[in-house]
Order: C-alpha cells, then structure tokens, then sequence
C-alpha cells in the first residue's frame, strides 16, 4: 500500500473521526455497580454498545461477550493479529478547567476529554485503521481483530472472560500507552507489612499516623498525631525535616496532640521518582522525634530506614538491582496506618528482568523479619516479548516510516493490557515526549498524534496481516 494513499485517506477523515471519538467520550464509562448484564455497570455497557454500533455503521462483524467485551472483525478468515483497546475510564473528579470530563473539546491542536487518550480515542483510531484498509480497497489474507473492553481500570477481569472464551492470537498490540514500542513490563510485587506492640502511655509518642488509600500511588499528604511535644518544640525538627525532603510541614493542635500534616507530590507507583512521598518525609520526621522509648517508636524509626526518603530504587531495603533491558527496580512505600496497638502498610516494587525469588522476595522477607515486621509478598512476573522477532520489528518499521524518527524498544514499569499475553506488546497511541495527564484533570490527545497513529496502524494491519496481491 502507498503511503500517500494512506496520508490522504486520513486528510479527508480526519474530522469524522475526531467527531467519532467524541461520540464515545461523551459517555461517562467509570466503572458502576454490577447490575444483571451489566458486570460493571451501566457507563462501560453504554460506551460498549456505542463502539459496536459505530463499527457496524462501517459494515463491520461485530460480537458482544455478555457486555464484558466486544469485537469487530476485519473478515472471516483466520485471525492474525488483535488490537486491544479499552472503552472504560477512571473517574474523573472535579478539578477539570479547560472542559467538562465528558463534553470533550479541540483546544489548541489537543483534543479533552476523560478518554480521549486512556483509551477511548486510540480504540476508536484502531476501528478507522480498520475502515481505511477497508476503504482503499486492500483484501487481506488474514484477519484483523479489533477487542475492545470495559474493566481494564480496575482489574481487567473483562480480558479473563474473553480469554476464557478464546484463544491468544498470534499477535495483539495494545494501543494504551506510547510508542515506539513497549516490549518489557517489570515484575510487580506487593509487600503488605504489619507489625503489633502492646500499648505504651509514655510520653512524647505518635498517637496516629495515616497516608495513602491506594497501593500503587505514591500520595502527597500525609499526616499524624503526636502526644507530649508542644507545637513550638517541633520546630527545628520541622525546618530540618524540610531541608532535608522538599516536603511542606505544617502544624496544629488538636484534642489529642500536635497534629502533623505532611504535603508532597503526588506520582503513580512505577515512577515513585517523580513524586515526593509524603508518607516517607513524614516518617523521616517522626524518627528524629525525641520520642520515648517504646516497640512501637522502635518500629517506626525500623521502617524509616528501610524506606529513607528518597531512596526509590531499594538501596536501604538491599534490593537494588539494574539491567540494560528493563532499567532500575523501583520501590516505594505507598499506604501506612499506626495506631496504639500496631501498624499496617504497603509497599510497591517493580523490578527488572534480572530480579530473582533469592535477589527479591527473599531479601525482602529478611529484612522485614529482623525489623520485627510480617510480611506478606503478592509477585506478577514480568512481561517480555523479545524485539527481534518480525512481530516487532514490523511495528518499529511502521513507526519510523510516519514519523522519520528511530523506533526502539522500550520498557516501562507500568502494566499494561497484554501483560498476561505471551506475543502482546504496547503500541501508541502517544508520541513518547507527550505527557497527555493521563488518569488526571484536563486528560486530552493531541490531534496530530491520533491522526499519526491512525496511518500507522492501517499500515501495521496491511504489513502483519498480508496484502492479497500486494
């Protein structure tokens, strides 16, 4: 197939399918109530029925997996590739300034919305590669599968379904993420730590201690109570504890003590470096604290060292570890609850290709065991497609030919939806400089990029699935 074609194809379409797009987003699709044929709820079943509608418009087959997912094929013969999308959203909040989440709007070459790149707007590029290859008039030898969900937010349990029902086909590539393409996900590895200790009244002691509510986000608040110091006694220690963590410190009395509120920067988990955890720089705090003595204050300045703030690759917890292919693990810790009685949380560890049950886990479990903490260890396996097979080297070849820049293979520390496929990689639907705010306010695709992404991926289906006659 002629680029040109292809290039002007897209020209000529480019504002039908921005419109298509909005049709989608226009649909609140977070996840809901469970309702009889509807597993997750009325948003992700209406957002469902809207994408099959429009494939169908476009004489598209399309199939409907009791609302957990639906498919539209290219033909009848036998599938060679899949493309795997996702039409469910996470909430979007109030905090929204340049447009409402689901009245998405072009604003200087950017298109918003909640959806508009996670991943409604690549679902719906994917369905035009589809119509393009059907337009310009190309028959294929195999067919092209386009999959499109509606839990990828919240557990993926509508891939289990389909998965459950189908078999992998030879190739799928998800268009949830950037290019080029991401080859390698890391393991991921959560750490549920608990620890009790009998109550101690001495004085000064940290009443409570609370941060975080999800376990793969680095949160920018957190806070405490501490008993027996008055406000003005804190403030070195605050100054200090700023200087040295670049988080905001503030204090005030309460019924119960000097109440502790940390501010920091917030960053999802496979990133921790980009945040400033405010759970760590609270806890770097609390263990510079003239406090009694005690197995409860004894715990907390444990966990301190194992967690210094700052130290988001393991040094401290004796886990860190780098290759060349998948980068440096990360960790950090992400959930923290202390009471009189004992103390709970959780850390996030996504580590590389060289990581070892002997190098991980079981460094981990030692460490934990000798602070006098439990441990409980949950492992997912890393994701690696190698980047030499034709699959691959197809895709880089598509990339570098609609954007003139060098493709590669990347890896990340996210997962994403073909983590548990044994030929999925990520591919697109973003260039990778672009920070489309993702899961946050003012989310948005910038319009070249999608209309990009759209020629290569009909150029992708044409390569992997065979031109008749080309």
């Amino acid at each position: 197939m002629e680029q040109s074609r292809i290039e002007a194809y897209f020209a000529a379409q480019k504002q039908t399918l921005l419109d298509d797009i909005c049709r989608v987003v226009r649909i609140k699709s977070d996840k809901g109530e469970a309702l009889p044929g509807k597993p997750f709820g009325e948003g992700p079943v209406a957002a469902l029925e809207e994408m099959l509608h429009l494939a169908e418009s476009m004489g598209f087959r399309t199939k409907n997996y009791e609302n957990y997912i639906g498919t539209v094929d290219f033909n009848t013969k036998q599938t060679q590739l899949a493309i795997l999308a996702h039409l469910d959203v996470v909430p979007a909040g109030n905090d929204w300034t340049v447009t409402q989440p689901f009245a998405p709007v072009i604003q200087d070459g950017k298109l918003y919305g909640r959806g508009t790149s996670d991943d409604k707007g690549p679902a719906v590029v994917a369905l035009y590669a589809l119509k393009a290859v059907k337009d310009l008039g190309v028959s294929l030898q195999k067919n092209v599968r386009l999959i499109v969900g509606t839990d990828e937010e919240c557990g993926s349990a509508d891939i289990a379904y389909y998965y459950s029902k189908e078999k992998e086909d030879p190739m799928t590539f998800s268009p949830d993420a950037s290019f080029p393409v991401i080859n390698i996900e890391k393991a991921r590895l959560v750490g549920t730590l608990s620890a009790t200790f009998s109550r101690n009244d001495t004085l000064p002691r940290v009443k409570q201690m609370d941060a975080g509510v999800k376990e793969n986000v680095v949160h920018d608040v957190a806070k405490a109570v501490v008993e027996g110091l008055a406000p003005e006694k804190l403030v070195p220690f605050l100054r200090q504890a700023e200087e040295q963590t670049g988080a905001q410190f503030t204090v005030g009395s309460g019924k119960d003590g000097v109440e502790i509120t940390v501010k920091g920067k917030s960053a999802h988990a496979s990133t921790p470096e980009q945040g400033n955890n405010a759970l760590t720089a609270l806890l770097s705090l609390l263990a510079a604290l003239p406090l009694a003595k005690s197995d409860g204050a004894d715990k907390l300045c444990a966990l301190a060292k194992l967690f210094p703030h700052g130290d988001t690759v393991g040094h401290a917890a004796g886990v860190a570890q780098a290759d060349d292919a998948s980068g440096a693990l990360t960790i950090s810790l992400n959930m923290l609850h202390v009471d009189e009685n004992g103390m709970s949380g959780v850390f996030d560890c996504r580590a590389p290709l060289c990581a070892t049950e002997e190098n991980l886990q079981n460094v981990l479990q030692k460490q934990f065991e000798t602070a006098g903490f439990s441990l409980r260890q949950d492992f997912a396996p890393a994701h690696h497609v190698p980047g030499d097979t034709p699959f691959v080297r197809t895709l880089l070849k598509c990339y570098e030919q609609y954007t003139g820049r060098k493709g590669e293979c990347m890896a990340t520390g996210g997962g994403t939806y073909v983590h548990e496929l044994q030929n999925g990689v990520a591919f697109g639907c973003s260039m990778p400089e672009t920070d489309n705010r993702m899961h946050g306010a003012d989310e948005f695709a910038v319009v070249d990029e999608l209309l990009t992404a759209a020629k290569i991926y009909t150029q992708a289906i044409i390569d992997l699935c065979g031109e008749v006659g080309g």
